[in-house]
């Protein structure tokens, strides 16, 4: 027996499968899929797990709606598999404060993959509804999940975690084209690209099937070739006069919600981030900005003048703090218990003057606020930060002032997943600083993934990213993509660096989603024109 032969069997009995069977492969093919995603970036485990997509709506062809409920069961069960495996960090965050939060973990561990597995479902569907018997049914697959993991990032305020287009993001020549068309028009590449080889068991030599996955590996060539240049052409170049220095504390969760350790929190922030990193390193006086990560504090800063004292005694004169802090609303009396609060970014002078605030705007349900939150409050819910009433979402995302740099635009923690949502308007930044606290998820993945995550938008938007992370990873990302410095996860330390400069602003930058609308929109004529032309024979 052939190779081919033995493919088109192995095919044949996905195709055939059926109840419990098709299921487990389904699954399988999810789990192994995950490997593509970071720390791991197997991604050539997709040329084998997304043509078993392709061959398992082969296989939903039966039954009154063209086999759509099959299709879309076996998407179900895929989605099942891929997040389970790439999201069961989240799991973590529920032993924060174990006596309270532990029995809901197998919930977030569980529940959240079956969620998030219903927009595969979807995608599987649309594309059953629009499948046709040759080689234009990978594209069919390409735009409905596309268009499904589109829905993901959007509905229910939006999760587009691990999205398929992040499969694409590494090695950096790889990314580079989603300067032109972003984390969808990749997403749409990736389930293209890898789904090729489907198209092989085809026995129709007249067909030759072999073209479409020679025009898969064409195109991947082309996305390295196109990243190998723009890479060349765009070296690292640095702001003059602006040094860097990021504090990672690596503070344990529940030290950071304890009032009782504000001493021990604030002498660690300030003797680390005074301290020397080299043989001619002179601590913080060396840096013209030091950072801190996201909700640094377990107390409100600006209500506590002894800690704002000591600020403006670490901070030489010129140099400024960007920090992570909880804010408390400008119209709360004082004396009186706080119930809701802002997340927020404060940039504070070496005098302890607050000279700009940013307030996050898209916030973590479940973690900084409940949905129906009145409600799940009276039946004893709350969030995993226990803040009365749910943080108070800001109203919009601007650039803020940085003295004697250019201005940055702050995201916070999973804000940096959103593509499209960095910068609002012609408000361009110099920079996006984005502040972070992941030590609700340990030693896992999920870090490594955020990062990857922070590292697309910067080379989507051509500007650099600055990341301050409590247990890492920290790390300074130039314009397209290049991690310049890095401090690993869960370690202690601080990291000194220069800011890159940005570039132009990308295509993706102008145009948002519009190159990858058109894109999908393509082909979708074209798959339904196939499908109308082979239905008139």
């Amino acid at each position: 027996m052939t190779t081919s032969d033995k493919l088109r069997a192995a095919a044949l009995s996905i195709i055939l499968a059926w109840g419990w069977k098709r299921a487990g492969i389904a699954l399988a093919a999810g789990i192994l899929s995950a490997l593509a995603m970071a720390p791991f970036n197997a991604w050539p485990v997709l040329f084998l797990t997304f043509p078993v997509l392709v061959w398992l709506i082969d296989g939903a062809a039966a039954g009154k709606w063209r086999g759509v409920p099959a299709a879309a069961l076996s998407g179900f069960c895929f989605g099942f598999g891929y997040f389970v495996p790439g999201l069961y960090w989240t799991g973590y965050a529920f032993f924060v404060d174990a006596p309270t939060f532990a029995w809901l973990s197998p919930f977030a561990v569980l529940g959240l993959p079956a969620y998030l597995a219903l927009y595969p479902a979807l995608g599987f569907a649309l594309a059953r509804l629009l499948w046709t018997s040759d080689a234009s049914r990978i594209l069919a697959l390409a735009a409905a999940l596309t268009v499904s993991e589109w829905l993901r990032g959007h509905w229910l305020t939006g999760f587009p975690w691990n999205a398929y287009g992040y499969a694409l993001s590494e090695p950096p020549a790889l990314a580079q084209f989603a300067s032109v068309i972003g984390l969808w028009g990749m997403t749409f590449l990736a389930v293209a690209i890898f789904a090729s080889p489907a198209v092989l068991i085809e026995a129709n030599s007249r067909r030759r099937p072999w073209i479409v996955p020679v025009a898969a590996l064409a195109t991947l060539l082309a996305l390295g070739i196109f990243g190998a240049v723009r890479l060349s052409l765009l070296p690292t170049r640095m702001v003059s006069h602006v040094k860097l220095r990021i504090m990672q504390p690596n503070l344990q969760q529940d030290v950071k919600f304890n009032y009782s350790a504000k001493r021990e929190v604030m002498q660690k922030y300030l003797t680390l981030s005074d301290r020397a990193s080299g043989p001619q390193s002179t601590g913080v006086r060396d840096a013209s900005i030091l950072v801190w990560p996201e909700s640094a504090f377990p107390f409100f800063l600006t209500r506590e003048a002894d800690a704002m004292a000591q600020i403006a005694e670490l901070l030489p004169k010129g140099t400024v703090l960007i920090t992570g802090a909880v804010r408390v609303p400008a119209d709360a009396p004082a004396g009186v218990p706080v119930t809701r609060a802002y997340n927020s970014i404060y940039v504070i002078d070496h005098d302890g003057s607050v000279l700009s605030v940013y307030d996050k705007t898209h916030l973590v349900p479940f973690g900084e606020y409940l949905p129906f939150q009145n409600w799940m409050e009276k039946l004893g819910f709350s969030q995993l930060t226990k803040v009365q009433g749910g943080y108070i979402a800001g109203t919009r995302r601007r650039p803020l002032d940085v003295p004697n740099a250019p201005r940055a635009l702050p995201l916070i923690c999973y804000e940096a997943i959103f593509p499209g949502k960095v910068a609002e308007g012609d408000d361009r930044a110099g920079w996006i600083i984005n502040l972070t606290n992941d030590g609700w998820f340990g030693i896992s993945t999920g870090p490594y993934q955020h990062l990857q995550q922070a590292r697309l938008r910067a080379i989507e938007e051509g500007l650099p990213v600055v990341r301050a992370a409590n247990t890492g990873i920290s790390a300074v990302i130039d314009p397209v993509g290049r991690i310049v410095a890095r401090l690993g996860l869960g370690i202690e330390g601080v990291l000194d660096a220069n800011l890159p400069s940005a570039i132009a602003p990308t295509i993706y930058a102008r145009l948002s989603n519009i190159p990858a609308a058109i894109m999908v929109a393509i082909a979708l004529i074209f798959v339904v024109y196939r499908r109308a032309k082979r239905q008139n024979f």
